[in-house]
């Protein structure tokens, strides 16, 4: 296969741009998107005393020569990426995800309903690495195949953030009409998760023929993580039907905090009841909840998102915050009474503390995974925080690690954040990859790793974009107004074009 040139070295004038962006920007968590610095993320509240904090942002003539294009690593990504590409387009293409070391594949969301995820998860990765060719081909696909008339339940949220925000994004790279036809029609067919619950809260599952719902009990990220995409599909199309519905999954669960500000993990959509007590702050299956109220304030102005968000920042601060060997956690807690709980943390929550501009508090938290990586090489799922223990062995291709260094490295300069992502990709090329792509390791601790024989679909949307982002300052992402969801999918931001100007 041969593929579209690579894209020419950044301009001059195009990194001084990007300098004078950036020199005021701060960071939106767990969405990888950049965004001029505000006096309300500034006054999000107080961080804790911290007994020792990573190095200071550094000084903007340092950060001009740090913020440089690497050309060299970029395009190692990039052909990394193409190789795990090749692998699903040569045992997989049409279907949902491939299974690299066995040669098979299989559906994600119903089986015998391949829905081309892996394709819809790519569009604006292709898009960003300009593999123009790759992405006429996915376009192609999904004009002649991809339809939603389905029999089967979708879950609801998996089915928002990768396909209505793969679609989206899509769109936004191409300008495609049929790209947003298909996402306006598989949004219409999932809003009835929402409409049929007295609460407003979704459902869980909806079935995309008949508008049958199910699944009444439902993690807090499930609940709550629509408004990026369902407010973008709204502007795009002057529909506010989906924004609405959003907005008020997300006020259902706010009125329903404790009296700490807390909120616990599973919620009853039609009782309105919790199902657990556990305030978990930036583990799942609670985290994108957080992130996308703040987000929403970023893209759309929203105010109450802003100050919900803000509010339960400081209550995760006064009641979960934890250091151990000078290292940040967040332990678990009642969320009624703020007892301890356990002291487990997940590799996924690593992206979400940079929501709200709180750069400090993310790099502290950084600094802690990055403590888990020097041990173990490649993160484990799960790990008990106070010897940094591996419980949950596996790792599951998660990109978590690398969308946070993205963040805080245009956030700050500082190279520390480009350096600890290229040993993330070191070892994920190490451990992860095999001949026909990229798999999952099922134990970290031990030597050599064990291989799984599973490629999820999110690794063509996430873990190689955020490493190509961070490197290559390519001229099709607008890094000073950019803005990216929690499964990666850029929903502002994008250059179709990628023209910049001249020398």
């Amino acid at each position: 296969m041969t593929y579209d040139p690579l894209p020419a070295r950044t301009t001059r004038r195009r990194l001084l741009y990007v300098l004078a962006a950036t020199g005021g920007l701060t960071v939106s968590g767990g969405l990888g998107g950049a965004h001029r610095a505000t006096a309300d993320a500034r006054a999000a509240a107080p961080t804790p005393a911290a007994p020792v904090r990573p190095e200071a942002v550094r000084p903007e003539t340092v950060r001009a020569e740090a913020l440089r294009p690497d050309r060299a690593k970029a395009d190692e990504v990039r052909e990394e990426f193409v190789h795990a590409w090749e692998g699903y387009k040569r045992l997989a293409w049409g279907y949902d995800e491939v299974l690299p070391v066995s040669g098979r594949h299989r559906e994600f969301f119903a089986k015998g309903h391949p829905v081309g995820l892996s394709i819809v998860e790519a569009l604006d990765t292709l898009h960003l690495m300009e593999l123009d060719t790759e992405v006429d081909r996915c376009v192609s696909w999904i004009k002649d195949y991809l339809r939603f008339d389905i029999n089967a339940d979708f879950q609801v949220f998996e089915t928002t953030i990768r396909l209505v925000g793969g679609l989206l994004s899509g769109y936004l790279a191409t300008g495609e009409k049929a790209l947003l036809d298909r996402c306006t029609d598989l949004a219409d067919r999932l809003l009835p998760a929402f409409t049929s619950s007295r609460t407003g809260m979704p459902y869980r599952y909806v079935n995309l023929r008949t508008g049958r719902v199910s699944g009444a009990t439902l993690p807090l990220a499930e609940v709550g993580t629509n408004i990026l995409e369902f407010g973008t599909l709204s502007r795009l199309t002057g529909d506010l039907r989906y924004e609405r519905a959003a907005k008020r999954a997300l006020r259902a669960v706010v009125e329903r905090r404790s009296s700490l500000d807390l909120l616990a993990s599973r919620i009853n959509v039609e009782s309105g009841q919790w199902a657990d007590r556990a305030g978990i702050a930036v583990d799942p299956p609670a985290d994108s909840f957080y992130e996308y109220l703040w987000g929403a304030w970023v893209m759309f102005r929203d105010e109450d998102c802003r100050d919900w968000f803000k509010m339960f920042a400081a209550a995760l601060k006064r009641h979960q915050v934890e250091w151990v060997d000078g290292l940040l956690w967040f332990k678990h807690v009642d969320f009624r009474t703020g007892a301890l709980l356990n002291r487990r943390q997940s590799a996924l929550s690593v992206a979400v503390l940079p929501v709200g501009g709180d750069d400090e508090l993310a790099a502290d938290y950084y600094k802690s995974w990055t403590a888990v990586l020097d041990k173990y090489e490649v993160i484990p799922e799960e790990i008990d925080y106070r010897r940094l223990e591996a419980v949950g062995r596996g790792n599951a291709l998660r990109p978590e690690y690398a969308n946070c260094a993205f963040q805080l490295y245009w956030d700050t300069g500082d190279p520390y954040y480009r350096t600890t992502a290229w040993r993330y990709f070191q070892n994920l090329k190490e451990h992860h990859r095999v001949r026909d792509g990229y798999t999952v390791i099922t134990d970290v601790t031990r030597r050599p790793m064990r291989k799984g024989d599973h490629c999820p679909a999110y690794v063509f949307a996430e873990n190689f974009k955020w490493l190509y982002l961070t490197f290559s300052g390519t001229p099709r992402f607008d890094y000073a107004h950019g803005y990216l969801s929690t499964e990666g999918k850029v929903l502002e931001g994008l250059r179709r074009n990628g023209a910049t100007g001249d020398d």
